[in-house]
């Protein structure tokens, strides 16, 4: 019976990295497909989790945090945008007793 080459326990594989920053373990003798690049050379199965573990600590794709950073910025612009106008356009707040302290 075969067994699947991405889970030899003792196989050598690679640590691949794409443009998203998503890690995958890949096997040593399988050509590393486009788009991915070794980060971390031929070792054990185990060594590679260890790496991908220690190194892939955020599971979003670099497009999804960047995107989520605009957003949040842009947010938060308006935000301060909006507090700044209205704190412009609003009189200060009379201080003291009003009505001649009558009510």
């Amino acid at each position: 019976m075969a067994t699947n080459p991405f889970e030899d326990e003792n196989g050598t594989y690679h640590v691949l990295i794409n443009e998203e920053g998503q890690h995958s373990l890949w096997p040593t003798f399988v050509a590393v497909p486009n788009g991915w690049t070794i980060i971390h050379k031929a070792d054990t199965r185990a060594a590679c989790l260890e790496f991908i573990e220690k190194n892939w600590t955020d599971m979003r794709p670099n497009s999804l945090i960047k995107a989520m950073n605009e957003m949040a910025a842009s947010e938060k612009k308006e935000t301060n945008g909006a507090g700044q106008a209205a704190d412009a356009a609003t009189p200060p707040a009379k201080v003291g007793k009003t009505n001649g302290g009558l009510g």
